[in-house]
């Protein structure tokens, strides 16, 4: 798909430097799960292309799925486990022994601190197993609370959520980027977290595959996703109406474009939440407006329908996008999803990073 870059109504197009430069307006290449994979109606070299490059820079999209035949550079976090359909280089600032510990002790009876978004990530696996389960379970709690007295379908996610999921993303990440400290991890995790870890980093090794760190300048524009509930309300509408499983079309947005974030077009021209090249837009968009979530995310799930889902989600994936490593990834996640809805609004909380041949610069987030 395409990379992520900041930019929206409202958002901004920063331009990204291979310093670090807190994830803001930055030059350098889009890397997060927003990896560019070209989609679906590129050419599979174009597309390898485009997601080398752009997927450097995002870590949220994974360009290219709705572009035709050409697989894309793919996102960094978010393999080979078929799911049910239905770094050593990890930037100084994660390690720095001088940086805050990830959850500050408290006084018995306290809440635990939030974790700061730089915050020191733990390098040993028991700690990192801690780390990891402490976070997921504060998240899960803060996600619970959001959805029963707060309002996912209007407004910003709390402080809670967004800071927690942040640090679980980069946690994730580190693991993605050290696999024999990952693989020492899982041992130390509850069984059920152990899982779940296992399908994120797969993912994530996947996605990162797909992309080429960025040397030079370049400018990304992303912006404030729409409201959680808002979009899982496009993603059963689609799903109602094309019988493409809801969790299935997050699971895509959230590999594409990070949940709309990213604005950027890819190298190869897809465009949109979903990253559709001109002509399968065309074909498929119903007459539609391709930057429109809704029409997207309905031209995404005509699409997948029209290239074997629901009967076959990896033939419809690896149309969307030509990569057996973007397919993988998308499955994962969308098992995960599937297992516990909370994963859902954990992801739509994770931001857009940049791969560059200076580490990883995050773009969006506190």
């Amino acid at each position: 798909m395409t990379p992520a870059r900041p930019d929206a109504s409202g958002g901004r197009s920063p331009n990204v430097r291979t310093g670090r430069s807190r994830g803001r307006p930055i030059l350098a290449s889009l890397v997060g799960l927003v990896v560019a994979i070209s989609g679906c109606a590129t050419s599979q070299s174009a597309a390898s292309q485009d997601s080398a490059a752009q997927g450097a820079a995002q870590d949220a999209a994974s360009q290219g799925a709705a572009r035709g035949s050409t697989p894309q550079s793919a996102p960094s976090e978010s393999a080979a486990a078929s799911a049910a359909p239905g770094q050593k280089t990890t930037p100084p600032s994660e390690t720095s022994p001088a940086k805050e510990s990830a959850h500050q002790t408290t006084p018995a009876g306290q809440v635990p601190a939030l974790p700061s978004p730089e915050a020191a990530i733990p390098t040993d696996p028991s700690r990192l197993a801690r780390s990891l389960t402490t976070t997921t379970a504060e998240l899960r709690r803060a996600i619970d609370a959001w959805r029963r007295d707060g309002d996912p379908g209007r407004g910003s996610p709390p402080e809670p959520v967004v800071l927690l999921a942040l640090h679980q993303q980069r946690i994730y990440r580190y693991l993605v980027l050290n696999p024999k400290i990952a693989s020492r991890t899982y041992a130390k995790l509850p069984k059920a977290l152990a899982g779940q870890a296992k399908d994120n980093v797969t993912a994530g090794r996947d996605l990162r595959s797909l992309v080429r760190p960025i040397s030079g300048a370049a400018k990304f524009r992303v912006q404030p996703a729409k409201p959680a509930d808002f979009l899982l309300g496009h993603f059963r509408h689609a799903e109602r109406r094309f019988g493409v499983e809801w969790e299935v079309l997050a699971a895509v947005m959230f590999v594409e474009t990070k949940f709309g974030r990213v604005r950027s077009p890819s190298h190869t021209g897809a465009k949109g939440p979903m990253q559709f090249m001109p002509g399968t837009w065309a074909a498929y968009g119903m007459g539609g407006d391709i930057q429109d979530t809704r029409d997207s995310l309905l031209a995404a799930a005509n699409y997948l329908r029209a290239s074997g889902a629901p009967r076959d989600y990896r033939r419809a994936l690896y149309a969307y996008n030509h990569s057996q490593a973007y397919v993988n990834a998308v499955l994962l996640h969308t098992r995960q999803i599937k297992q516990d809805i909370r994963n859902y609004y954990a992801y739509y909380n994770w931001q857009v990073f940049v791969v560059t041949t200076r580490g990883d610069r995050r773009l969006t987030g506190p």
